[in-house]
């Protein structure tokens, strides 16, 4: 009797134990729209922390100590690449990371644009790789890939919820392109606050203009206003929108400078709230292409 309560109390033990229970993953994910897409996939297997949420702006962001304990803490992090997250070398290291550090853009085909720096013109890459739902389906192989290295024993789920969310995104593409097509190619001309939709522009057949260059950092000079006033006035472009993690003003400046009404708020580099209009990722295009197709039916 004796041996059979200790072997039911070792029992009892290795099943308290972590060994034996099913712990989640802890990960951070360095903002909201790819934080959105981690969660999707890795479903109920981890506790996913976004470092810029909502609303945020992944271009500005400046961590505070308890995101280095966030990172110190983590079993995995995902962030974008492309120079989008250029604090995040600096936090990891601050923060003493030494786990797997996934970049969820690898394998894109990226796009560069020349931008003036310090009055010098630089090449640089286009990080808003998101913007092209058929990126989208690489990121969501490079986090399954990057889930299953890490917890081997739940491999199916992962497959199986990356299956099913690429599935989604590939309809929600070929649903893009059948709206886009009923626009006139002439009319397909965008303002927006700065250069975040040049993968969307490129997939989808949308010329994108903005004051600001890839970057909110970077501020539009006076001489680039005016041309770009000149060009709505000269082309009578008539799609004018600010999105959700720039400053209005300057879009709103220039409606009034041009006559030309504002379209509504596009999602570009993070998602809404989630009571707004675009909580994850699939919304960002459900929200965004309506606005840009009534805009840009709206040039005459």
């Amino acid at each position: 009797m004796t041996r059979l309560l200790a072997a039911f109390s070792l029992a009892l033990a290795l099943l308290a134990s972590p060994l034996s229970a099913a712990e989640k993953l802890k990960i951070v994910a360095s903002f909201s729209v790819l934080g959105d897409m981690v969660k999707q996939i890795a479903g109920s297997h981890a506790d996913v922390t976004t470092l810029v949420g909502p609303n945020g702006d992944a271009h500005t962001f400046e961590p505070s100590p308890s995101d280095a304990k966030t990172i110190a803490d983590a079993d995995l992090v995902f962030i974008n690449g492309l120079g989008l997250e250029r604090w995040m070398q600096g936090l990891a290291k601050s923060a003493g990371y030494k786990g797997p550090l996934t970049i969820a853009s690898e394998g894109v085909k990226t796009r560069t644009m020349v931008e003036e720096e310090e009055g010098n013109n630089q090449t640089v890459t286009d990080p808003h790789a998101w913007q092209d739902l058929e990126n989208g389906l690489i990121y969501v192989n490079n986090i399954v890939a990057a889930l299953t290295k890490a917890d081997p024993a739940d491999e199916a789920d992962y497959k199986f919820a990356g299956d099913a969310f690429a599935a989604t995104l590939k309809a929600l593409d070929a649903n893009v392109r059948e709206q886009i097509s009923t626009v006139p190619r002439a009319k397909r001309r965008v303002i927006t606050s700065h250069d975040a939709f040049g993968y969307f522009g490129a997939a989808y057949g949308v010329k994108f203009l903005a004051p600001e260059g890839l970057s909110t950092e970077s501020e539009a000079s006076a001489g680039d206003i005016a041309k770009l006033i000149a060009q709505i006035k000269r082309e009578g472009i008539k799609a004018l929108f600010i999105e959700n993690v720039a400053d209005p003003r300057m879009i709103e400046m220039i409606g009034k400078e041009t006559g030309v009404k504002l379209g509504g708020a596009l999602y570009s580099d993070a998602l809404s709230p989630p009571d707004g209009p675009a909580p994850h990722y699939v919304d960002m295009f459900k929200n965004n292409v309506p606005k840009l197709i009534a805009g840009m039916m709206d040039n005459e």
